[in-house]
């Protein structure tokens, strides 16, 4: 099920969480993943957990996949183009490109604890500017970057990571607005290449099995909870789907996809798919 035999991947931000997991998923279906991170050795990253350039190299090879790690930073565009023309230069196209990258969770280590903070106004400027450097306009960028290989081959998938935070009011202000910047940029940029045969989506997971929810599960009801890998079935799912023009410009939640095409999280469980009422 979703054959990706011989296509090429990029997935930025993937040394751990969701970024891991998608390249892991989408490598086992046969993919040629190339992925982007800053980590180069466990626990030295800007949130202390596991997770590393080599480590997700290895995850790909044991699953039988292959798999590039390029150390990029993405709030630098130079090192982001690089990324870009090093895949086209090698493989001579980009069929996926997973906007994964983001900054905001660096609250863990920016001298401030978030579940303290009183409103937006006590929170540091910088977790907004980390958000929107880091997240939405890295997206942006690195998009850019892609698009113009894509409308050569005239063919490409474009999926942006995001969340329910952008249709909510209490998961925070610089949070919910990168989110939502994230679904409109998603909106906007289907618009423009939907007559260059390229698809943009927007994809919400759930209650994903990260490092850092594994760390706080005492805190989390992990019930529905999804695996890492969850997220990337569904990609495979929209980029085997022949109509999948027909879903540019729109949000897919990672559960609904599964059980649009039919298949399972890894463990074999069927997450139900969250509302903006419901989620966590």
């Amino acid at each position: 099920m979703f054959n990706l035999k011989g296509k090429v991947v990029l997935v930025t931000g993937a040394t751990r969480g969701i970024g891991k997991g998608i390249a892991i998923s989408l490598a086992r279906k046969g993919a040629i993943i190339y992925f982007t991170g800053r980590t180069e050795k466990e626990y030295q990253g800007a949130v202390k957990l596991g997770g590393s350039i080599e480590a997700t190299e290895q995850a790909i090879k044991q699953v039988g996949g292959i798999g590039y790690g390029i150390k990029c930073d993405h709030k630098d565009d130079i090192q982001t183009k690089m990324v870009i023309d090093k895949i086209v230069l090698e493989q001579g196209r980009i069929d996926i490109l997973v906007n994964n990258v983001w900054g905001g969770y660096e609250y863990f280590n920016d001298g401030t604890e978030f579940w303290n903070e009183k409103g937006f106004w006590t929170a540091p400027i910088s977790r907004f500017d980390k958000m929107f450097e880091s997240g939405v306009r890295a997206h942006y960028v690195t998009t850019c970057y892609t698009v113009p290989s894509m409308i050569k081959q005239k063919s490409g998938l474009i999926v942006n990571i995001s969340y329910w935070a952008a249709e909510r009011n209490d998961m925070g202000v610089a949070y919910g607005m990168a989110k939502a910047a994230t679904n409109k940029m998603t909106e906007t940029m289907a618009h423009e290449l939907r007559e260059h045969n390229i698809s943009v989506v927007t994809v919400y997971p759930g209650l994903v099995r990260t490092e850092s929810v594994i760390k706080s599960a005492e805190f989390f009801d992990l019930s529905n909870s999804e695996s890492t890998e969850f997220i990337g079935l569904a990609i495979a799912a929209l980029a085997t789907d022949l109509n999948v023009l027909e879903k540019s410009g729109t949000k897919q939640i990672a559960a609904q996809v599964a059980l649009d095409y039919g298949y399972k999280d890894i463990d074999g469980k069927q997450p139900i798919p969250l509302n903006k009422s419901n989620c966590q």
